[in-house]
């Protein structure tokens, strides 16, 4: 039989998995109260990680145990000062979450980035250069026409971010999707940046490319009125974007006949 457990940053694809990931990477670094140094943090059980998420320890360890064996996530035992057994501590693999896509993540960066020193147009910002990118990238597709209208419901607007979602995921991205207002808000957790450490440095820079990728992508797909805004750092790592419709465009979305008897009329 065939073993098909996913492996390294395809356990990514459980919400489950990411939150867990998130939650590890993002723990506290111990302070000492004698000498005030700062050392990582030790991790945490699987008990503690399933309160933290609701979820049955038993549903928790089964996470945890594919999370170790993709390389993402170390356990370790660790006694307490009393008596009784040893803690089992869970903590994220050091450099476990770049190395399978950090290649493929700066290929496409630099793509964009070279386009810019090739361009005469030089008005273009870095925003504009992700749109352009993410515009070329739906046309590759070569979509039916009836594809790029403006969508006439929510679910039909969602189906467009989901594609969106598809293309962040190329770039390395693992993003988790969330809506408010009937559908029409969609917030989008970017966990797992490629470009972290460039990000911190430049983050105007890369958060403008990212920003304008995720709004020529909508454009191409009939969304030009659709409002794109990226919240870089909400954690150390995780970034949220959040896309809207624009209720004051004056837009008319294509009308659906409501049967064949109107369509006649």
């Amino acid at each position: 039989m065939l073993d098909r457990t996913p492996l390294g940053t395809d356990l990514l694809n459980s919400s489950v998995r990411r939150r867990v990931v998130d939650l590890l990477a993002n723990l506290s670094p111990v302070r000492d109260p004698r000498t005030g140094a700062r050392t990582p943090a030790e991790g945490m059980s699987a008990r503690e990680l399933a309160d933290r998420l609701h979820l049955h320890v038993t549903t928790m360890r089964f996470h945890l145990d594919q999370l170790v064996a993709g390389g993402l996530v170390t356990s370790h035992f660790k006694r307490g000062e009393g008596a009784g057994r040893p803690r089992k501590l869970y903590a994220i693999a050091h450099g476990s979450l770049d190395s399978e896509r950090s290649e493929q993540s700066f290929a496409l960066l630099s793509e964009v980035l070279i386009e810019s020193f090739n361009e005469t147009d030089e008005s273009l910002t870095p925003e504009e250069l992700g749109a352009r990118w993410g515009r070329r990238r739906v046309q590759q597709e070569n979509l039916d026409p009836s594809r790029r209208q403006p969508a006439a419901t929510p679910g039909q607007w969602l189906g467009k971010i989901g594609r969106m979602v598809d293309i962040l995921e190329e770039w390395g991205y693992t993003p988790e999707v969330s809506t408010t207002e009937g559908g029409r808000t969609a917030r989008v957790a970017l966990h797992g940046c490629p470009f972290i450490d460039l990000a911190r440095d430049n983050t105007a820079l890369v958060c403008s490319i990212h920003r304008g990728l995720m709004r020529g992508v909508m454009e191409e797909l009939g969304e030009q009125h659709t409002e794109v805004s990226l919240t870089p750092f909400v954690t150390p790592h995780l970034c949220v974007a959040a896309l809207a419709v624009d209720t004051t465009a004056e837009t008319t979305p294509p009308r659906i006949p409501l049967s064949d008897k109107e369509t006649r009329s």
